[in-house]
């Protein structure tokens, strides 16, 4: 498997383009005798790239239904083509060649999706227009036959027998879980990933996910291998653990690709892909470069330089992001369709700013310095003790990395449960990145104050990720005090700690405790008792239960 680092999407120059085409006319041309051009078989619609990639598209669904590439099909497993969804049924295909770009088209209701071929190229470009709810239409996968590939990454399933959750975890003979929903990467770490061998690389290239939900830092499952193949994924919305509405509209393109082994052209990457050829095609939804603006910030002032800092647009109808530069939080956001966005500047994944900023067509909208107030970091807030980084994240908190790419049952899990003691070293290590109701509660946190600490109340805060089934943690401050059961917070509705993600909507929960509750020996070791309330979820792992990202008591 193959990504890259972060990449600013101030470098995004691909375009999106508008259309006078009518909509769901099926596209016509003539077969070309040339090895570039297409032909009908048929059934299928067949392209040949010109190069070493010959492709097919059925006629009747719109499917993938052949992937040859160097006389080798690659296409299928499970006797199943590639597609939108499971597979959209009968649906009107055209296809026209305009130039050196073969187009196919193709309408299922209110759905239009297209795939593009260019001459000399081993790629597929496509595009996915959603306009509705009408049809489901959450993900394009690539089949890859079986043998094809073979990698134990962790986010395949790698021919498990055990079914560990939901039947789609599952759990090998040597205790490691697998799932698809383990990418460990979230969609602001990759442009690529797929496979290679035998001097054959295939590789799913995403796009600016500009219609897509979550954020910079959502996760969702990328790609899987079973005993009958392979899959390769491109998310055009996904509902686990989303915290975003749906966005329709066009997404693309992303591509299939094809190399000799290596990783594909950093041309086709979000961000440096550029398709001007596309822009008199005709395709649905499609806003070209000129329509487009860009937002770009002087700097931002006030940042921690432990922590990277990520610049967010967001609005009902697209988002984006770009990475602030770690020597003066410069930042550029290009490819920007026109609207009102929420700017918000993330110190980690915790969001430390929020502003609104405009973007029109052709334009640029430049920003002062953007200062950080320091009463929007929990950071800065004086503590007695603290564990963990208030980063939006449970980073630093025992299993959380594992947790990205496991179940919580996995064998690599350290225990779940354990006490901590503060000021003897390693206090975040120790304590468990989630707790659950029927797993964890009641995690004790031991601390001894000083004679005026405990003259006085304070301020206690538990800061949260995500939470499932409206878990939320109580606490109980030495047997004698008992903070109230809090409201929950607005979170996702459904699994998240046990499929790889953390992301939710951070919130802190803070609780006062009376002076009254503290011990007066200052030899003697307070007990903070942290149990998770919540009459919803099951059992064991799907339990209520929370991700945690910092707990403080504050001086």
């Amino acid at each position: 498997m193959s990504g890259s680092a972060h990449r600013p999407v101030g470098r995004r120059t691909f375009v999106l383009a508008a259309t006078a085409a009518a909509a769901g006319t099926a596209l016509t041309g003539t077969a070309h005798a040339a090895a570039f051009g297409y032909s009908d078989d048929g059934s299928n619609y067949v392209v040949d790239t010109g190069a070493q990639l010959v492709f097919k598209v059925s006629k009747s669904t719109g499917d993938l239904t052949s992937l040859v590439y160097r006389g080798t099909e690659y296409q299928g497993y499970g006797g199943m083509n590639s597609h939108i969804e499971s597979g959209l049924g009968a649906s009107t295909v055209g296809i026209r060649q305009s130039g050196s770009t073969i187009l196919v088209s193709v309408t299922h209701g209110t759905l239009k999706h297209y795939y593009a071929a260019r001459s000399g190229e081993n790629n597929v470009y496509l595009w996915t227009n959603k306009a509705d709810t009408s049809v489901s239409a959450t993900r394009y996968i690539v089949r890859v036959k079986k043998g094809a590939f073979l990698n134990d990454e962790p986010d395949s399933y790698t021919y498990a027998p055990t079914t560990v959750e939901a039947s789609d975890v599952f759990r090998k003979s040597d205790g490691q879980t697998r799932s698809k929903h383990y990418s460990k990467r979230r969609v602001m770490d990759y442009d690529h990933l797929g496979w290679s061998a035998g001097g054959v690389g295939l590789w799913m290239v995403r796009s600016n996910h500009e219609k897509a939900s979550g954020g910079p830092f959502y996760r969702s499952l990328l790609r899987h291998q079973s005993a009958d193949g392979g899959g390769l994924y491109e998310i055009l919305y996904y509902g686990q653990n989303q915290t975003e509405a749906q966005r329709f509209g066009l997404q693309g393109p992303y591509v299939i690709a094809f190399t000799d082994g290596g990783a594909p052209s950093s041309a086709l990457f979000p961000g440096t892909l550029t398709t001007p050829w596309a822009d008199s095609l005709g395709i649905s939804g499609y806003v070209p470069a000129s329509g487009r603006g860009k937002v770009a910030g002087v700097g931002i002032s006030g940042r921690n330089s432990a922590y990277p800092y990520t610049v967010g647009l967001a609005n009902p109808s697209a988002q984006y992001w770009g990475s602030a530069r770690a020597s003066d939080g410069w930042f550029s956001i290009a490819g920007v369709l026109p609207g009102t966005y929420t700017l918000t500047v993330f110190k980690g994944e915790l969001a430390v700013y929020t502003s609104s900023v405009n973007v029109s067509a052709g334009g640029t909208t430049t920003l002062n310095t953007i200062a950080l107030p320091s009463s929007n970091d929990p950071a800065g807030a004086s503590a007695i003790w603290r564990i963990g980084d208030w980063n939006g994240t449970p980073g630093g908190f025992k299993n959380a990395d594992l947790m990205t790419y496991a179940h919580p049952s996995d064998v690599r899990a350290a225990s779940w449960t354990g006490n901590v003691v503060i000021g003897g070293g390693g206090e975040t290590a120790a304590f468990p990145c989630y707790l659950w109701k029927d797993v964890n509660s009641g995690i004790l946190v031991y601390f001894k104050l000083t004679a005026a600490q405990a003259a006085a109340a304070h301020t206690l805060r538990v800061g949260v990720t995500t939470a499932y089934a409206n878990g939320r943690p109580q606490v109980t401050v030495n047997d004698t005090w008992t903070s109230a059961i809090p409201s929950p917070p607005t979170q996702p509705n459904t699994r998240s700690l046990t499929n790889g993600s953390y992301r939710g909507n951070n919130h802190t929960f803070t609780y006062s405790v009376p002076a009254s509750a503290w011990k007066t020996d200052t030899s003697q070791y307070n007990v903070l008792r942290i149990d998770v309330v919540s009459g919803s979820g099951a059992s064991g792992f799907l339990s209520a239960g929370t991700a945690i990202d910092a707990i403080d008591l504050l001086s």
